[in-house]
């Protein structure tokens, strides 16, 4: 068969390639996506903070993923971990930042079908229903092969086929994993009281659990414990589970019952040592793996393919292809910073809750009670948080909610 040529093809066709995928093709590159989609429900959401929310509003998917998301218009702590310290809840409310929301939560596989659906519209994109088995570059690009034998010829691959990335090793890019003697249960819940469009995130001396809106009297639960423990809940039947989430919550949200699919997650971490290579940039999973904690991961790699779009403009401005090493540099550039800086924020927030260290207790202690009581460093670490001012994408840029 005849080799296909494409500006762009992005491999992996989960929420971050997909986003990518339509972002090169909303402005006029020639694009193909090569995978297969993956729609089954495990239990997971996702929690879209403000940048996701404007990325996903610029490609025109934003109105049929807030059809299926709650916002997340106050977000509580409590210290649950039986410190000395033990500072009282705090709660961080949207309207303090002119937000009307923090994030939207949605199931992740809402999320992959309404940006699945606006992919098979959009001109200028091709979709490839095959997984990528090989990669090759040349002087003016790179080779994919496929699983069926054929193959296609871009100036750019992207990189979005997860942790185990299959063109990042054949790239030969070198990785760091780290992992946590944790084990992450996620179900999805009903309960008997509103939520409020309130998250709550409880720490544990396990780790985090956290309950986060989604519509209607229904949040999505993460639970953060010890392995020996989540391998017990995960076991458990939906009665005993709802039964030991309720306790858990200290029946804040009155009785519950287990409303869709569970997970067990490990709790795990992965980052690179460059994310390009000739012809090839990393997006997403490919790039960095998160424990879930934070509302990092996706909205990370969001902000992945919204800063390889911008560093592939601006260079095609200067003259230099999608692939070229003088886009790519600039690339890496754009995100090394603030995947260190999350990863190292997101690290040291478990870490603290796990050692019981009393000068550790302490230090957490105060912190939460000064972002509790100084207005002005709660409202800053509330921007940044949510609308970091540095190196943000052009297609994240905003200052208000969505509604």
């Amino acid at each position: 068969m005849t080799e296909s040529t494409y500006d762009i093809a992005v491999v992996g066709a989960g929420a971050v390639g997909l986003s990518a995928a339509l972002a090169f093709a909303r402005d006029g590159y020639s694009t193909v996506l090569v995978g297969g989609l993956d729609v089954r429900r495990d239990g997971r959401t996702v929690a879209l903070l403000n940048g996701s929310v404007r990325f996903l509003e610029a490609l025109g998917v934003w109105p049929a993923v807030a059809t299926a998301a709650a916002p997340l218009e106050t977000m509580r702590i409590v210290d649950d971990t039986g410190s000395l310290f033990r500072p009282p809840p705090a709660a961080f409310r949207a309207g303090e930042i002119g937000l009307d929301a923090f994030g939207w939560n949605i199931e992740n596989v809402a999320l992959v079908e309404a940006l699945a659906e606006a992919a098979r519209t959009r001109e200028t994109l091709t979709l490839v229903p095959e997984f990528a088995t090989g990669f090759a570059t040349g002087e003016t690009g790179a080779v994919v092969t496929l699983a069926d034998g054929t193959s296609l010829r871009a100036g750019l691959v992207v990189a979005a086929d997860g942790r185990n990335s299959k063109l990042r090793q054949i790239a030969g890019i070198g990785t760091q994993t780290w992992s946590y003697p944790q084990s992450a249960v996620t179900v999805i819940l009903a309960h008997d009281r509103d939520h409020r469009e309130t998250s709550t995130e409880f720490h544990t001396r396990h780790g985090p659990f956290t309950l986060v809106p989604l519509p209607g009297r229904r949040s999505s639960l993460v639970w953060v414990t010890s392995k020996p423990e989540a391998e017990r809940l995960s076991a458990l039947d939906d009665a005993a589970l709802a039964r030991a989430v309720e306790r858990q919550a200290q029946s804040h949200l009155g009785a519950m019952r287990v409303d869709g699919p569970r997970g067990l997650v490990p709790m795990s971490g992965l980052s690179v040592n460059r994310y390009w290579s000739r012809h090839l940039a990393l997006v997403g999973e490919a790039a960095h793996v998160f424990p879930p904690i934070g509302a990092q991961g996706l909205n990370l790699g969001f902000r992945d393919a919204a800063a390889l779009r911008d560093a592939v403009i601006d260079g095609g401005d200067q003259g230099h292809g999608p692939g070229s090493d003088e886009t790519l540099a600039a690339y890496q550039r754009g995100r090394d910073l603030d995947v260190r800086l999350r990863t190292a924020a997101v690290d040291g927030l478990n870490r603290t809750l796990l050692t019981g260290m009393i000068p550790t207790d302490f230090l957490r202690g105060a912190g939460l009670l000064a972002l509790s009581n100084i207005g002005p460093l709660r409202r800053i670490v509330m921007r940044e948080g949510v609308l970091p001012r540095v190196g943000v994408p052009r297609l994240m840029q905003g200052v208000s909610s969505a509604g």
